[in-house]
């Protein structure tokens, strides 16, 4: 029976193709030479590659030896090629673990922009979620830490404002995935102290364009 290749899995696409070299040839120097697009975030002026490395079910490969070589390999490319964003989740399986194991193989990763989320209906365990997610990023303070699909916000909102001031996150944020969540997240873009928020954008879902999008440019959201 042939297969519809419209169908197939996403993290499987990826695997396969890391698996067949295309990794490698993404790392050329043709497109080495090639400078980055950037965008400045809003806040500061600071530029960041446009294009990042998200880490759901990609990156979620537990132990297994043989895969985790695969994202190595994918990683690398991607710092060769201009990338600079990593973001991920605790809601990722064991993709922050998984990062953190190729970043210990990456040879310089100074510049990298690290972003992950808090979720958990609890303050306390938000605290020490994040403190986690640090130790298996092995990383220092995350440059971008944002409440995922608006779990518990106003909680997580306090911590994460005390710890920015604190200097342990440079930028705050929030995010959803769900159309459904639009109206409550434009309330919070308008009124809330963050940084950057995070929903839903694409060729085949647009309707971010009608209030959010203006709305982040307004109140200068990355």
């Amino acid at each position: 029976m042939k297969q519809d290749t419209r169908t197939v899995p996403r993290r499987t696409f990826l695997a396969s193709m890391a698996a067949l070299g295309v990794a490698t040839s993404f790392a050329s120097p043709s497109i080495a030479a090639v400078p980055p697009l950037t965008k400045a975030i809003p806040k500061t002026g600071d530029r960041l590659p446009v294009v990042g490395m998200g880490s759901w079910l990609t990156f979620s490969v537990g132990g297994d030896a043989a895969a985790r070589e695969v994202r190595v390999r994918v990683l690398q490319a991607f710092f060769v090629a201009g990338g600079g964003v990593i973001d991920s989740s605790p809601m990722y399986g064991s993709s922050e673990e998984v990062i953190g194991y190729c970043l210990t193989r990456m040879a310089d990763t100074d510049s990298l922009f690290t972003a992950t989320k808090v979720w958990t209906p609890m303050k306390w365990y938000g605290v020490n979620q994040m403190q986690r997610s640090q130790g298996l990023w092995g990383r220092g303070p995350f440059d971008l830490i944002q409440v995922h699909n608006l779990w518990s916000w106003e909680a997580h909102l306090e911590t994460l404002l005390q710890w920015k001031a604190e200097g342990r996150v440079r930028y705050i944020g929030v995010t959803t995935s769900h159309g459904r969540r639009h109206e409550e997240l434009e309330k919070i873009m308008a009124s809330a102290p963050i940084d950057f928020v995070q929903f839903t954008y694409n060729v085949h879902d647009r309707a971010a364009e009608q209030r959010l999008l203006p709305l982040a440019a307004e109140r200068n959201l990355g």
